[in-house]
């Protein structure tokens, strides 16, 4: 995740971005590592367990915070003193770059395979999102904030849009709304997972609710602590009511856990409103929790969340890299992990045949935090000694 300096860093916001990057891990762990990762929902209630549910929704936080601590962190550089014309072509230049890796660099440490399926995920998301802020910039920051506003809460308008009803312009609202793969002859050429026009409006509204950031301390938690309180009670209003803001209705359960788990289990592709407002709510809400973190843990989490973009490139091949090596060990054929995406996108028979139960998951995703934070920690002091411009796009 794309992290920018500023004059002075907020601890929370590192610690806060290193704490959903830890989150986002275990979802990608959970993906190469566990035993029918996609052959089974693990949000549904039929299918799953309590604690493979908790282990997916609560990587729901990670997307949405990301994103919005983009956005955020662009209006701190603004207001830290970059003009509005170095702002723009940095944001330009660096959503072009980052839109380029997602589609070559990243999507190869998905697949572990070249030429890649293209998989457009959060960093393909971010990068439009900047792209998006770099023209938005140029308006005052409250105008900004309701150009995002309105499209967090007004895009499930567009719901009712399908590819198929646009001809020839399908795989543009592919991209832009429905999310999706998209194909070439019959065949998948890439898969658009994180359709864009939401993830701008969240990356929108982030910049400009950045002046919040700069409040004193004790003002910034009371606000942002009763900002989450009413998100949570807005989504819980629009849940009951089943009549705007997620495509997937909620419907009464025969147990209360039922009930608990299809009630949560709101739209992440394209984030519907009401998924934007239980996610940032939940973020919001911990956020007093992180002002107090201390010692050891806030010490690690910071480090992780100073230099997200260097973990997220790593984590992927190093994720993809173990979940190989633990299925050879164990005897498994691991070939199938070859041509990753397009494997399990299709069912092919080699990928249900990988995978450990989930405590295994949880030891590989120890076991890859370990190995990638004293590398996090040497980017860390780099980019804390050194001011070359490249830095700043890794």
């Amino acid at each position: 995740m794309p992290d920018q300096k500023s004059a002075s860093r907020i601890a929370e916001i590192d610690i806060l971005r290193g704490l959903v990057i830890v989150l986002m891990a275990l979802d990608h762990v959970r993906d190469y590592f566990f035993m029918g990762a996609f052959a089974i929902d693990p949000l549904n209630p039929e299918q799953t367990t309590p604690l493979l549910y908790v282990t997916r929704w609560v990587t729901h936080l990670c997307a949405p915070t990301f994103v919005f601590l983009a956005g955020v962190s662009a209006y701190l550089q603004r207001v830290n003193g970059k003009t509005a014309e170095g702002l723009s072509l940095f944001l330009l230049t660096r959503g072009l770059w980052l839109i380029v890796l997602e589609l070559t660099i990243i999507s190869i440490g998905w697949s572990f395979w070249f030429p890649p399926l293209p998989f457009m995920q959060v960093i393909w998301a971010i990068g439009w999102g900047m792209i998006a802020l770099a023209g938005l910039i140029w308006l005052p920051a409250p105008v900004v904030l309701g150009i995002g506003l309105a499209i967090v809460a007004g895009h499930n308008l567009l719901d009712s849009i399908t590819p198929d009803q646009l001809g020839a312009a399908a795989p543009l609202w592919t991209i832009v709304h429905e999310g999706g793969p998209l194909f070439f002859n019959g065949a998948p050429v890439a898969f658009a997972a994180y359709p864009i026009l939401p993830w701008i409006g969240i990356i929108a509204a982030g910049y400009g609710m950045g002046g919040l950031f700069l409040r004193a301390p004790q003002s910034r938690e009371r606000t942002i602590l009763v900002l989450g309180a009413v998100m949570l009670a807005i989504f819980a209003g629009l849940r009951l009511l089943n009549q705007y803001g997620d495509p997937s209705p909620w419907r009464a359960q025969d147990t209360w856990g039922y009930n608990v788990m299809v009630f949560l289990d709101v739209t992440k592709y394209p984030p519907s409103l009401q998924f934007t407002l239980v996610t940032l709510g939940v973020v919001f809400a911990l956020w007093p929790l992180l002002t107090r973190l201390r010692g050891p843990i806030a010490s690690v989490l910071t480090t992780f969340g100073a230099v997200p973009f260097f973990f997220y490139v790593l984590h992927i091949y190093v994720v993809h890299a173990l979940a190989m090596a633990a299925n050879a060990a164990t005897g498994r054929d691991p070939s199938a992990m070859l041509n990753f995406m397009i494997n399990s996108f299709t069912g092919a028979q080699g990928v249900q045949e990988l995978g450990f139960p989930l405590p295994y998951v949880y030891v590989a995703w120890a076991s890859v935090l370990a190995l990638l934070y004293p590398l996090c920690r040497y980017w860390q002091r780099l980019k804390a000694r050194r001011r070359d411009w490249w830095l700043s796009y890794l």
